[in-house]
């Protein structure tokens, strides 16, 4: 069964639950956007969280032939492929001297929404970094394979050699810049739903765009400015604080003297046959603990959890722009 939060919404009577989620969506236009097969049932135990799925590689051609004349057979490639939905979130405590004496800010509000902001952050991070096994720099091993994984040396990954570095640059190269994302656009089967990308690479996107005048932004339900490519959503995807700094979940590589800084650009069709959420069976994507103030106990604890993945069942209904330069080289 497919679902999307809003639908996940819906089926919530806690009055709690249902504005967490809506604080998961607001946080997030892509866990707004996503749909979600949630049919994961754990296994014996209840100890797997696994989607099996068939992933299409190669799609299958079509010819034309003579009269007695057989056609060259030619067959599309697939693969069966298995993810498993990942539990995030995290805990957090409340004293009860705090929270009676709170006054207008209610702590465990403030400590609620700023739990659901770093589990949305973190799911970014999964979603272009994930993967299932230890693949070298920069991924998140042991969990899902993000669109960085899913897309390296696929017919899909474009590669860039476009300098915006400067504002000058940016005069000098916007239109070249716009026709790889054109082709950038045109290389996901059907239209991106989302272009994904980090915030500075989102200003010279921008940028180019308002130049060509092919920018646009919009209000969506919830008052917060979607900005557009064409018609197509941008989506800044953020940063997560590793427990030291906080960073890009779309990197931007680090400038030296002989090589400048670059960064990527996604996007991604969604659909159940293309780009999308995974979650146990039920509406339980989203659970939250709050607090009880009336326990015995000095301190309170309550927790947010996330139970999801992402799967990319066709490697045509996503693409990515490696290489685009944000910033010059170093100097010695």
């Amino acid at each position: 069964m497919a679902i999307t939060l809003a639908e996940a919404k819906v089926g919530m009577a806690d009055h709690v639950d249902q504005m967490v989620i809506d604080e998961f969506r607001r946080s997030s236009l892509l866990l707004d956007m996503l749909t979600f097969d949630n049919a994961i049932s754990p296994g014996t135990g209840g100890s797997t969280l696994t989607y099996g799925y068939i992933q299409l590689q190669t799609p299958s051609t079509a010819a034309t032939r003579q009269i007695n004349g057989e056609y060259t057979s030619n067959e599309a490639k697939r693969t069966e492929k298995t993810a498993k939905a990942i539990i995030m979130g995290g805990k957090f405590s409340v004293d009860r001297v705090i929270e009676n004496t709170s006054g207008a800010v209610d702590e465990i509000a403030f400590q609620l929404r700023e739990k659901v902001k770093a589990t949305t952050n973190y799911f970014h991070n999964l979603v272009i970094n994930g993967s299932s096994a230890s693949t070298g720099a920069g991924y998140v091993t042991n969990t899902f394979d993000g669109l960085r994984k899913s897309l390296a040396g696929k017919s899909t990954e474009i590669t860039s050699t476009i300098d915006l570095s400067d504002s000058s640059k940016l005069d000098t190269n916007y239109a070249a810049f716009l026709d790889e994302l054109d082709e950038l656009v045109h290389k996901v089967d059907g239209k991106p739903s989302l272009l994904l990308m980090n915030g500075d690479m989102l200003l010279k996107v921008r940028a180019c765009a308002r130049r060509a005048g092919y920018y646009s932004r919009e209000r969506d339900d919830f008052g917060r400015w979607v900005e557009m490519y064409g018609d197509i959503p941008m989506l800044d995807a953020g940063k997560y604080y590793d427990g030291s700094a906080s960073v890009d979940c779309i990197a931007t590589s680090t400038p030296s003297t002989s090589v400048a800084g670059s960064s990527s650009i996604y996007a991604v069709n969604i659909g159940l046959d293309a780009f999308h959420g995974i979650a146990p069976t039920g509406t339980g994507v989203i659970n939250t603990y709050l607090p009880d103030m009336s326990a015995p106990g000095a301190v309170k604890m309550g927790e947010v959890e996330l139970v999801a993945g992402v799967v990319l069942k066709n490697t045509l209904k996503a693409a990515a722009l490696n290489g685009v330069i944000l910033k010059p080289k170093a100097t010695a």
